[in-house]
């Protein structure tokens, strides 16, 4: 239809909304901060939540933009859909026009239709209009105003109705909703078109009869009972996928066929040598998955999160593993490969999306890494497919197996099913799907929040926020509600004006007290949920009074200020001394210490640490002023104010600088008046947290002071140990050489004990259905000598099984060895025995091969017995 790049695309949407008065705003950062609901922005609304909920009242009344999203889980997606068909995907772009309390169905409309066919010259016919016809059990009426509108611009027979699971949209269980009219377009061919009418493919799921645009019209507040309230101002909220949108314009079948995907898809082929031809084969998938999943992958940890085992960074590993897997298993490429389509990544999108172009060397160097370490993790689970398939020869492949290889190797099911296949053996996937709806449903248990709907006792906000200058403030209760997780419940307040600071940028909130007028109540922690900040307590008094004392914690506001405050110096000395490669990627500052991550490759020496402690107390000697400021952000910026990757700034900014010449950083924390408030700082330890990322931990004023004391005292507790020698490292260095003299003589005296042993074992066989059998407690210093024995014992039998147990300082181990012969006979498993019959009674586990495994366990007072058990098995 149009010979317009993705790129041009993307400009003609938002020079149109400029044209209509509309802000053009940036993406927000794809990882989602201080929102309880969710991970990962997955829709264009999501940074306009609190404009929605009242919360905050809009800088502007229109705005357009493309936002970052990501789906992969829930109603919205199915990770492993993704690359099957041609229009799913993980990250994709989401255009949007938004009106807070402006315009509404009549302009949002007319400008949809206006874009798509004068603009973007989309042929009329093809389009199709749906529309809410209402719910008479919710008493919501049908939107006659969106079908009026769209009878001044349509044939009628190319307007849909559509119900309230089509047409209705909501935020969540509760919160903000309102009907909706999408547009629909069809892009079959005339011969098609012509036997089926567009509108009886609406909604259905057909390939080429596709959404394209979703105006969704918010004017009701949906409660915890299901009711609904009219809001007193009305919004409009749109989106429209650019990747459908480009795959439209650009007349194509398939969102791979397009420019946005083209260029990694050849990418990948150079690499390869594999030829892309848009099939259903494996290998075609292959190519579409590694298409999309970089973009998850490289614009997630861009934005700040790294993969890791837990939370979004699991679901970034998983993303990373499925396109590891594809590339290994059908392009057959068993090196890293993802990372080489980074530079022409961070190149496409460095217009629109910059902050991969600008940490380009730090984004790859993560992703090298991860692939690295997921190769390795490959070989492990292709191994234990391989014992699986052995012991399970005819059979089907258990369910709890393959959720094991699951979870613990990140092998999705359908490569343990192929490989299982290809040996002839089934796998049990009920039993898999059956572990894994344990799995979330234990996440979800774990995760959920309960909340009842607020109570509002005023409607005077917006909430203010006077820590910085107050630390107790008399003001009044805004709202309230009780909530319930992990099983305990509590309060979640709003106040007026609070003197609470929010858990932000890693400081920890405050703690403190509220007075409800005599009735004093803690508050336990202080947090964001977007923008609104909510104090938290374990109980409220019955009735609320007009007016309210809230009171920080001062000492603890006081110690965590001072870690904060430290904590850029800290940043400023990390760059001085290591690089200005260095930026920060995670910290936590409480009145305990500050830990603080930032990119770095190499581990720092004791001699870089060093420098890094002299320049920050130097710093804190030159007892700098703190100066705060707030700027325009591009005045900031000027400055050489350091801003973090996957933060979202306001036009406004708060500038703390500390020197203009040393630190200079945007920052929504406290701080101290002075540097030497600081007092003095110590790194306490320096490790790898993830690929290309150090952590250092450290304490500064009462804290650091408090740790030399301590340090101090231990270093005297083991001078005195020595005897106050008058050098130290010698007298250690002396004593290791003596301690491993001796390991080496009782090694010995133990391996002839053990001798002693086996011989009166052999002493003691029995002769049952012809397998010899020595079962016996012995008497041994640990497990490893205990299985040494059990190994020994072989050269000296055949056709035998030995049980051997031990009282480890009341602590049970156990070992079983089985002759192969017997193995291979009887089909005798000592891993099995371990595992079914020992772990019960020693009430521990343990495991191992078929012909040697091992236990260990809590209770030793039924040895005999578990002898016994494994004897009746001959």
């Amino acid at each position: 239809m149009t010979h317009m790049t993705a790129a041009e695309i993307r400009q003609a949407f938002l020079d149109f909304f400029r044209s209509k008065g509309h802000e053009i705003v940036p993406s927000a950062p794809i990882v989602l901060k201080n929102d309880p609901t969710l991970l990962f922005t997955n829709a264009g609304m999501n940074q306009f939540k609190d404009y929605f909920l009242g919360n905050k009242t809009a800088p502007w009344k229109r705005v357009a933009d493309t936002q970052k999203c990501l789906r992969v889980s829930g109603k919205h997606n199915d990770l492993e859909e993704v690359g099957v068909d041609t229009y799913h995907h993980t990250m994709f772009e989401m255009l949007g026009n938004w009106s807070f309390g402006d315009y509404f169905k009549k302009e949002a409309i007319e400008w949809s239709w206006e874009l798509l066919t004068e603009v973007y010259k989309i042929p009329k016919d093809r389009l199709y209009a749906t529309v809410f016809e209402g719910d008479a059990s919710e008493n919501i009426p049908a939107s006659t105003i969106a079908l009026a509108k769209w009878k001044e611009l349509i044939a009628e027979d190319h307007i849909v109705f559509g119900n309230k699971k089509d047409n209705f949209w909501e935020m969540g269980e509760t919160g903000p909703c309102g009907p909706c009219t999408e547009i629909h377009v069809d892009c079959r061919p005339d011969s098609e078109r012509a036997l089926i009418p567009g509108r009886d493919l609406v909604n259905k799921d057909h390939p080429q009869v596709i959404e394209i645009w979703n105006n969704v019209f918010i004017q009701f507040n949906r409660k915890k009972d299901r009711s609904l309230e009219p809001l007193p101002a009305t919004h409009v909220d749109t989106g429209m996928g650019l990747e459908r949108l480009v795959r439209v314009l650009q007349g194509k079948s398939s969102n791979y066929d397009t420019d946005i995907f083209s260029g990694t898809i050849s990418k990948v082929a150079d690499i390869t040598g594999k030829k892309y031809d848009g099939s259903d084969t494996k290998e075609a998938v292959a190519f579409r998955v590694l298409a999309d999943h970089i973009r998850a992958i490289a614009f997630t940890i861009a934005d700040g999160q790294l993969p890791s085992n837990t939370g979004a960074g699991y679901v970034i590993r998983r993303i990373l593993r499925r396109a590891v897997r594809y590339y290994y298993t059908y392009l057959d490429y068993q090196q890293p490969l993802l990372h080489q389509l980074m530079p022409g990544l961070a190149k496409q999108f460095e217009y629109v999306f910059p902050e991969l172009q600008q940490q380009i060397d730090f984004v790859t160097k993560v992703v090298h890494k991860e692939e690295e370490d997921f190769l390795r993790t490959i070989d492990k689970g292709l191994k234990r497919i391989d014992t699986l398939i052995k012991d399970n020869q005819g059979s089907v492949i258990p369910g709890k197996e393959v959720f094991e290889l699951y979870d613990t190797y990140g092998f999705p099911v359908d490569l343990t099913t192929l490989i299982a296949s290809e040996q002839g053996l089934k796998v049990d996937e009920e039993a898999f799907k059956a572990e894994m709806q344990k799995q979330k449903d234990r996440a979800k248990a774990a995760s959920k929040v309960d909340a009842e709907d607020w109570v509002v006792l005023s409607e005077n906000g917006p909430v203010k926020f006077v820590g910085y200058t107050e630390l107790e403030s008399t003001t009044e209760v805004l709202r309230y509600r009780k909530v319930k997780a992990k099983g305990k419940e509590g309060y979640q307040v709003v106040l007026k004006e609070t003197p609470f600071y929010a858990e932000s940028g890693g400081q920890v909130g405050d703690r403190g007290w509220i007075d409800f007028d005599g009735n004093t109540v803690e508050v336990i922690d202080t947090k964001k949920e977007n923008d609104l900040i909510i104090q938290f307590t374990e109980q409220l008094p019955d009735e609320i009074p007009t007016t309210v004392k809230a009171t920080v914690n001062s000492d603890l506001r006081a110690k965590t200020t001072v870690h904060h405050s430290v904590t850029h110096l800290l940043h400023a000395a990390l760059r001085n001394i290591l690089g200005t490669h260095v930026a920060q990627k995670g910290s936590l500052v409480n009145e305990h210490y500050l830990r603080f991550d930032f990119s770095h490759i190499a581990k720092v020496t004791d001699e870089e640490i060093a420098q890094i402690e002299a320049i920050v107390n130097n710093k804190i000697r030159e007892n700098v002023p703190v100066v705060i400021k707030e700027l325009p952000k591009e005045e900031a910026l000027k400055l050489g104010a350091m801003a973090l990757f996957g933060e979202k700034y306001g036009d406004v900014v708060r500038v703390v600088i500390m020197d203009p010449n040393y630190s200079v950083e945007l920052c929504g924390g406290t701080h101290v008046g002075r540097t030497g408030e600081l007092g003095f700082f110590k790194i306490t330890s320096e490790a790898a947290v993830a690929a290309g990322v150090r952590r250092v931990e450290a304490v500064s004023g009462k804290a650091a002071a408090d740790f030399v004391q301590d340090e101090l005292k231990q270093l005297k507790t083991i001078k005195e140990q020595f005897k106050n020698p008058k050098d130290l490292v010698k007298a250690i260095e002396a004593v290791q050489q003596e301690s491993a003299d001796l390991k080496k003589k009782l090694e010995h005296l133990e391996n002839r004990m053990l001798v002693g042993i086996r011989n009166e074992l052999l002493k003691k066989d029995e002769i049952i259905n012809g397998i010899t059998f020595i079962g016996d407690i012995v008497e041994v210093s640990s497990a490893d000598a205990l299985k040494k024995l059990c190994f020994d014992m072989k050269n000296n039998l055949n056709d035998y099984v030995i049980v051997l147990a031990a009282n480890i300082g009341g602590k049970p181990a156990v070992a079983i060895g089985i002759a192969d012969t017997v193995v291979a006979a009887k089909q005798f498993d000592a891993g099995k025995w371990i595992k079914e019959l020992v772990a019960p009674i020693v009430k521990g586990g343990g495991g191992g091969q078929k012909n040697l495994a091992t236990a260990g366990g809590q209770d030793a007072s039924n040895l005999p017995k578990l002898i016994e058990l494994i004897k009746q098995q001959l």
